[in-house]
């Protein structure tokens, strides 16, 4: 925008100076013409006089010398009365023309070497007419033409260049406040509810500032409606848990009395923790700072202990690698153990029992990845399993599981992907970046090389 008003600034500047400019150039060097005949005119007419009253080559000598400058001045007289025609002064004009001047009687202007002529007739006291010849020569024509030329030329450029001056800091009066209000939306769509815009410029996109501003903090509102209701229904389910712990409890004992009782509890502090987010006035990243994050080694090793119970009641084998030592990642405990709750819980549900399954946790420099995999059917469609609620409700599944877990990844710069497993069914591999995906996310897209070395570590 900015340079559209320079350029068409320029474009009109230049048309009203070319159009003023040029009339008035033309102008000067017709008004310099005009000057150098007036001032011939001028000296013809100091003869004119003498002419009238004596036609001695003498005297008319003296009065063509005081009226003429650098022989620029000559007088013919015509033969007559039995006396022969007198030339004084260097002639430059051809005798057709001053005849022809001598027949019509009136002034004319001709050219010559260097400059013109202009031939005055004069009447003399016997009746014959006498042609005074006056030289102007180029130079006097157009003196000072040049510099008339020269100062208009400046007086253009000064023109052009201050309105374009003018145009350029009307046009960032114009643009700082459209570049604040695009700086503002993308603000706004990273996450930054905070983001505002400053209302000024001009009206119309002090109009939009109002607007975006009113939009954000409808954004804002509309989000902390959405954390109350779901903190609202997750507090709901507190009574039917309450009754669920208290028929728990008395099961009495036993391995499954045990891992229901674990169950409820587990589900409680899950509504718990969902309430706790809800309520709270910010939204929270993956990771909260420098050194935050969980130890996936642990949280896998947490989350088997509870799966592996019922892994055993239902006859499946399973195994759990790369968990002996710690390995960081920028994700919360809590999401990354409801990610692995949901891989698992699907192997558990869409597999049939005595189904093999396996975690693995490989280690790289850049990124962490978990490969969750089992010896079921595998998956048929992997693109329409990744889309978010596509499950059908008829077999259990509200297609939210994965989507979750792909969340959890993308959020680091990593992705999920859907494949075929050494086990022989479905294997899902949780790609989570290490570093900071912000400037150019390598690890999410560029570092096909050491994402081929972590997979064949497999």
């Amino acid at each position: 925008m900015r340079w559209a008003l320079v350029k068409v600034c320029l474009a009109v500047t230049t048309m009203v100076v070319v159009a003023f400019a040029v009339p008035l150039g033309l102008v000067i060097k017709e008004m310099a013409r005009d000057r150098a005949f007036s001032n011939a005119e001028r000296q013809a007419a100091a003869v004119a006089p003498a002419l009238s009253i004596t036609t001695d080559r003498d005297q008319l000598e003296k009065v063509v010398a005081s009226a003429a400058t650098d022989d620029g001045m000559a007088v013919h007289i015509p033969a007559g009365d039995g006396k022969a025609g007198i030339d004084i002064g260097k002639g430059r004009a051809a005798a057709r023309d001053i005849t022809t001047v001598r027949r019509m009687g009136r002034a004319s202007t001709t050219a010559a070497t260097g400059g013109f002529l202009l031939l005055q007739p004069v009447a003399l006291s016997s009746g014959a007419i006498a042609v005074v010849e006056v030289y102007v020569p180029e130079s006097e024509v157009s003196n000072g033409v040049g510099t008339a030329w020269a100062v208009l030329a400046g007086v253009g450029v000064a023109l052009i260049l201050g309105s374009v001056a003018v145009a350029d800091r009307l046009g960032v009066r114009m643009v700082q406040p459209a570049q604040r209000l695009v700086e503002g939306a993308h603000e706004l769509g990273e996450g930054k509810l905070g983001a505002r815009v400053p209302e000024e410029g001009p009206n119309e996109l002090r109009l939009a500032a109002v607007a975006f501003n009113a939009m954000a903090d409808q954004v804002v509102q509309l989000l902390a409606n959405e954390r109350e209701l779901a903190a609202d229904l997750s507090h709901r389910l507190r009574t039917p848990l309450t009754v669920l712990r208290l028929n728990a409890a008395s099961l009495g004992d036993g391995p499954a009395a045990d891992q229901t009782r674990s169950a409820v509890a587990q589900l409680e502090r899950e509504v718990d923790t969902i309430i706790r987010t809800a309520r709270e006035a910010k939204p929270q990243t993956a990771a909260a700072g420098p050194g935050a994050g969980c130890d996936v080694a642990e949280v896998v090793r947490s989350r088997m202990e509870f799966w592996s119970a019922l892994a055993e009641d239902e006859g499946r084998k399973w195994r759990v690698a790369g968990v002996e030592r710690p390995v960081r990642i920028p994700v919360a405990r809590a999401d990354l153990a409801a990610g692995l709750d949901a891989l698992l819980g699907n192997v558990f549900r869409h597999t049939p029992e005595g189904t093999a399954f396996a975690v693995d946790v490989h280690n790289g420099d850049d990124a962490v990845i978990v490969l969750v995999s089992d010896a079921g059917q595998g998956i048929a469609d992997p693109e329409a399993a990744m889309a978010r609620g596509s499950g059908s409700g008829n077999d259990g599944s509200t297609g939210l599981g994965l989507d979750i877990v792909r969340r959890l990844a993308e959020q680091t710069g990593g992705d999920v992907r859907i494949g075929s497993s050494v086990l022989g069914g479905t294997e899902i591999r949780v790609w989570i970046q290490l570093a900071d995906p912000a400037p150019t996310r390598r690890g999410h897209r560029g570092s096909v090389r050491r994402r081929k070395r972590l997979a064949s570590a497999r």
